[in-house]
């Protein structure tokens, strides 16, 4: 039986591949949830976040885009992030806003749109040096708190399931092979224009997997009672329905 489905409830191109899903849908959009969403780079958390949000009607909240802001202010102010009293300086300065603009989150910094500028390499480079600092994290998980505190929103990042939302409703862990998020990241990049090698791209990824799992605050690990979801294998679609399917058989009465 083919289902009735407003096209404006979901992310263009996105299909739900089972059909039962819309029967739970309206059920599951009013339940306050938090859901927290944790892996690594490339693994596909944002845009999962991203669909989920526009599926459930939530607030999409991208840790990442946060850090990639703090980042980005201290590269264009010189500051040393090795200097704690710079650092703690600086952060006075910083306002981060994030703001839904024709369907999509963007990230405000002091302002100023800057999600373009926080997507480049330039930025991926340094990004979880800056994410290791204990003053920068104390920072921005309070920031990322006080967003969650009406519980309607699905934030993804490193350690929202551990550290920012330990009691989240639902906390998935995303994970994907090394080749996989390679390509998948090489392909974000030059759909921007940026010319990048397949080998910069997965140096970039094993460094950033090496800092993001061996920090001593708030590492990447998976919280106890988080859903592993591998998305080697899925697509868009696919990753959406099973992430649904999921929430369903955990949340909603049968």
């Amino acid at each position: 039986m083919r289902m009735n489905i407003d096209p404006l409830a979901y992310p263009k191109g996105v299909p739900l591949a089972v059909s039962f899903l819309q029967k739970k849908l309206n059920q599951l959009k009013k339940i306050p949830l938090i859901v927290a969403i944790d892996g690594h780079s490339s693994s596909g958390k944002s845009t999962l976040a991203r669909d989920l949000s526009s599926v459930l009607e939530l607030k999409h909240l991208d840790s990442g885009a946060m850090y990639r802001a703090v980042t980005l202010y201290f590269l264009d102010n010189q500051i040393d992030h090795n200097n704690p009293e710079e650092v703690t300086s600086a952060l006075a300065d910083i306002r981060i806003d994030l703001k839904k603009m024709d369907g999509q989150m963007r990230t405000f910094l002091n302002g100023s749109d800057v999600e373009k500028e926080i997507r480049t390499p330039r930025i991926a480079a340094v990004v979880s040096e800056v994410s290791t600092i204990s003053s920068v994290r104390r920072f921005l998980v309070d920031l990322q708190q006080k967003l969650g505190r009406n519980k309607s929103v699905v934030m993804d990042g490193r350690d929202i399931g551990t550290v920012v939302f330990p009691t989240a409703e639902i906390k998935f862990f995303l994970t994907a092979s090394m080749d996989v998020r390679t390509r998948r990241r090489l392909e974000e990049l030059k759909a921007k224009g940026l010319e990048v090698t397949i080998e910069e791209v997965r140096y970039n990824l094993q460094k950033r997997d090496k800092i993001d799992s061996s920090r001593k605050d708030s590492p990447l690990t998976q919280a106890k009672d988080a859903i592993v979801l591998d998305t080697s294998d899925l697509d868009r679609s696919g990753q959406l329905t099973k992430a649904l399917e999921i929430m369903i058989k955990k949340l909603c009465s049968p």
